[in-house]
């Protein structure tokens, strides 16, 4: 709250606002019973209508301002936890974020901060004013009647026992539809990603049967939430009709021996039944902060996670050399990469090839740093890359994977991703790419506004816009995985010459199916199991290679 004391000094005199305003308009029904209706007095009659009115402007007006300022401070305070959650899970390890399901973090970051939201700009203001209204309504009934408030006050708390039991089961199922709810986004998520594979197969009964089983389970959890918060107000009620019966019971005995008045009797029982209310709401808040609660403590597990790829303090300014020295990879308890050798060098191509799983991806994530060596040393430019800045490496190096990205932005924005749009560099980078000839005849060119996913570009389309992105970086390193296998042949060699006229100004790694990308490059590396199992260039492998030799007939 430190940001926004002056907001939160308006929000509190706006809450006293309410507060005095709902005690006064229960305080001015005994005036109006007493003098006007019983003692006939007319001067009060004329100041009354007065009265009622300030009255409800006092407590109109409290309410504008604790709603306007409460709300404010609590969308504010969400906003700033929203952005800091996305920022904290975009710096988490690959690895961490392989294991998150997509579906589940995006439960947490829109579901569960809307929890939070809810107490933050609803609930707690509520609980405030309810407090308030508490405690000047209870000074008020004890100030008329200490003797009937206190047959109220007494049978009242006993509530608080019951509800205290139902509290912890609201939290238990709480954290458990949560959970539930991330679940369902989950395969939510997993359907409509894999919406093409599903309709070509007709698979939509077996997904419908698994989205109904976690529908399922998410319907009996909420349910069971439903029933706790149901028995809450059940409970406030018995407990509440029986203060309230034995307080009337009492009141009218004493109106009747002329112990009080009967507009102190009536005074006293409105500001009772104003009473009842927000113990009542308090109750339900008690209830539903349990819900957040929950909701807290899930969001607490993604900020308790830290990465262990941290930037270094050394800025890369060019690649010169890329050197791999007995270099080691496992994810987890798995092998990836093991004994890896190799000096790469400015001006060179590097094809990667081998089976699924070989080890080839395992190899360009350590360039990128996605993941760090279990062991042995990789060194930039005679350097350890981990002592380097990760922006600064991530600036000269350019990674155009298998999966293609493209963002729900125009193609000025895609193609110069990350950092600063010169449209002249765009166009360039668009011709090396060989997508210029598409962008150019588009209605509005590079300013055109592409799809989610690209989905209104062809797929070779989409590759090009994406290797054009690679090459606006003019990088120092540049990987292509299987960068090119959308394209027609014609594409394909336009975009080979086009790199080999910039070949010189970066060191290139291909990671290679087709081998049609790889008949030129300066050396191949064969990848089996991990290890680099032969190497050298198309000629040299063709004749000594025997591992190449099979992967060749096999592709061939």
């Amino acid at each position: 709250m430190m940001g926004y004391k002056q907001k939160f000094l308006f929000a509190i005199l706006g809450m006293v606002a309410v507060a005095v305003g709902t005690t006064l308009s229960a305080h001015i029904l005994k005036p109006v019973l007493d003098d006007v209706f019983i003692n006939k007095d007319a001067q009060m009659l004329k100041l009354i209508p007065f009265a009622i009115v300030g009255v409800f402007m006092l407590k109109s007006l409290g309410r504008y301002v604790q709603t306007y300022y409460t709300v404010y401070i609590g969308d504010d305070i969400v906003r700033k936890l929203r952005d800091k959650l996305s920022l904290h899970l975009m710096h988490q390890d690959m690895a961490y974020l392989n294991k998150m399901r997509s579906g589940e973090l995006l439960s947490r970051v829109t579901s569960d901060i809307t929890r939070i939201q809810t107490v933050v700009s609803s609930l707690i203001p509520s609980l405030m004013v309810k407090s308030m209204l508490i405690v000047t309504l209870t000074s008020y009934v004890i100030y008329q009647s200490p003797k009937l408030a206190f047959y109220f006050l007494f049978i009242m708390p006993l509530a608080l026992f019951p509800l205290q039991i139902l509290a912890k089961k609201m939290k238990k199922y709480s954290k458990g539809s949560q959970e539930s709810s991330a679940d369902l986004t989950s395969r939510l998520t997993e359907i409509f990603n894999n919406i093409e594979v599903i309709k070509s197969s007709s698979s939509q009964a077996y997904e419908h049967k698994r989205f109904s089983k976690e529908n399922m389970n998410f319907f009996k959890l909420s349910i069971k939430q439903m029933k706790v918060n149901a028995l809450v107000g059940a409970s406030l009620e018995v407990f509440g009709s029986v203060a309230m019966a034995v307080a009337i019971y009492v009141g009218a005995l004493q109106v009747i021996h002329d112990e009080i008045t009967v507009g102190t009797f009536f005074a006293f029982i409105t500001a009772l039944f104003m009473l009842y209310d927000p113990i009542k709401g308090l109750s339900n808040i008690h209830n539903r902060i349990q819900d957040a609660v929950a909701a807290t403590e899930r969001l607490n597990e993604l900020f308790d996670s830290t990465p262990t790829i941290v930037s270094g303090d050394t800025k890369l300014e060019q690649v010169d050399t890329v050197t791999f020295k007995s270099v080691w990879l496992n994810y987890a308890d798995k092998m990836a990469l093991s004994h890896i050798d190799l000096e790469a060098k400015k001006g060179k191509v590097y094809a990667l090839i081998g089976d699924s799983g070989a080890g080839k991806s395992s190899l360009v994530n350590l360039l990128v740093r996605f993941y760090d060596p279990s062991d042995g040393i990789l060194n930039i430019n005679g350097v350890n890359i981990s002592s380097y800045t990760l922006d600064s490496l991530h600036q000269n190096i350019s990674y155009v994977t298998q999966r293609i990205y493209i963002f729900q932005d125009t193609i000025l924005a895609n193609v110069s991703y990350g950092g600063l749009a010169d449209e002249e560099r765009v166009v360039k980078a668009l011709k090396k790419a060989q997508a210029w000839d598409f962008v150019e005849l588009m209605d509005e060119g590079i300013h055109t506004v592409l799809d989610e996913f690209g989905v209104n570009l062809s797929g070779g389309q989409r590759q090009r816009i994406t290797l054009a992105r690679a090459l606006y970086k003019s990088p120092g390193i540049l990987i292509l995985d299987e960068a090119t296998s959308a394209l027609d042949n014609k594409s394909e060699k336009a975009i080979k010459h086009s790199l080999e006229a910039i070949k010189d100004e970066m060191i290139t790694f291909v990671v290679a199916h087709r081998l049609s990308t790889i008949e030129d490059a300066d050396e191949i590396l064969v990848f089996e199991k991990g290890h680099i199992v032969s190497r050298g260039t198309y000629a040299e492998l063709s004749a000594s290679s025997e591992a190449f030799q099979k992967l060749t007939s096999a592709k061939g």
